[in-house]
């Protein structure tokens, strides 16, 4: 746990966790009542403010939205049987919100205001965290350029936030893929490897296109020759063929996501061979129609592990078997959410009990 942070708080008058239907969660559309702002002006940070949820407002010159300095991170927190609540791997996420903000040429967020910020506005809002199978609340800590300010350069002060709303499963039913060998969601030496808000919006235009032709998400490929696959849509890819799971290995081009990360090692404590390197378009194709390749799911915060039911390519679609409870995705994801929910002993380390 984090050392004390001082903070300044000031609660809502009246919660409004009657909006909140544990039975019928849309994600990111309900959010808790409390939101936390800290502000790092030329260089220092400010003491962080825990206020109620509500709009914030800007002068039209802000620099964030002219020249998308924004970041992000996803994570979720979980109430176990005790009614006490979870936070899963959060110093990973602290970590790699950080590597997002040196790519972007921002500030740098302690620790103390990352971590101690959600330990304290989990601890305030506990209540808005749901139960039940495939609940859990989503935490949206980001940064952006507080600089008003027309002239191209970073921004020398930046406002850093949390927010957080209950979740849901994220899809309804397995989704059907397009893979994308047109347009590019990152090339090499670029910002793939980092949560920026670019990278969403620059995604948004060719998922339209798969959507108007029938299809959930892509997949994308790489930049140069479109024959590897690298990610899904925002998450991370994953193949299961002839009993091993494979991954691309990650670079500049794919985000070190951490749900993929986590499937890994749990894969690898099962006695699941693992492979991290190129994977061929053509080989999960082809393997698709041998029966080699039994199974292909994203894994992400937002969806944790999701099967796809088909693949399309080069205008055929391609579809996979229909996913059991011995599958492999299935298997891997009540074994994460047995650890998140402490269901099961984490010998790994990765859950954080906000009231120890």
């Amino acid at each position: 746990m984090t050392e004390t942070l001082n903070i300044d708080v000031t609660l809502v008058a009246e919660s409004r966790i009657q909006q909140l239907d544990p039975n019928n969660i849309v994600f990111g559309t309900v959010f808790t009542d409390h939101m936390l702002v800290a502000d790092c002006i030329n260089g220092v940070w400010q003491t962080p403010k825990i206020m109620p949820y509500g709009d914030i407002s800007y002068n039209p010159a802000l620099a964030t939205l002219h020249y998308g300095q924004s970041i992000f991170e996803g994570m979720k927190a979980f109430k176990n049987d005790k009614d006490e609540v979870l936070m899963f791997r959060p110093l990973e996420n602290f970590k790699r919100f950080n590597i997002s903000a040196e790519r972007m040429c921002m500030a740098q967020v302690p620790e103390e205001i990352f971590i101690g910020g959600l330990e304290e506005l989990l601890r305030i809002d506990a209540a808005w965290v749901p139960k039940g199978e495939d609940n859990s609340l989503y935490l949206r800590p980001f940064m952006f350029a507080s600089d008003v300010y027309l002239g191209v350069r970073a921004s020398q002060n930046y406002r850093f936030m949390i927010i957080m709303s209950p979740a849901g499963k994220y899809y309804s039913t397995p989704p059907k893929v397009k893979v994308e060998t047109e347009f590019i969601r990152a090339a090499p030496g670029g910002v793939g490897y980092a949560k920026c808000a670019g990278n969403y919006a620059a995604s948004l235009y060719p998922a339209k296109l798969a959507q108007e032709q029938g299809y959930t998400q892509l997949l994308w490929t790489d930049a140069i020759e479109h024959k590897y696959f690298e990610e899904s849509g925002t998450m991370n890819v994953m193949f299961v063929k002839d009993g091993k799971l494979i991954t691309p290995n990650t670079s500049t081009t794919i985000l070190k996501g951490i749900t993929r990360d986590t499937l890994l090692q749990i894969a690898k404590s099962m006695g699941v061979e693992v492979e991290e390197r190129r994977v061929s378009v053509e080989e999960i194709i082809s393997g698709i129609e041998n029966g080699s390749v039994t199974e292909v799911f994203g894994a992400g915060t937002a969806v944790v592990v999701s099967p796809f039911a088909a693949i399309g390519f080069e205008g055929k679609d391609y579809a996979l078997p229909a996913i059991t409870d011995d599958s492999m995705s299935t298997r891997l994801k009540n074994a994460l959410n047995d650890i998140r929910t402490g269901k099961v002993e984490d010998t790994f380390g990765w859950v954080w009990n906000i009231h120890a």
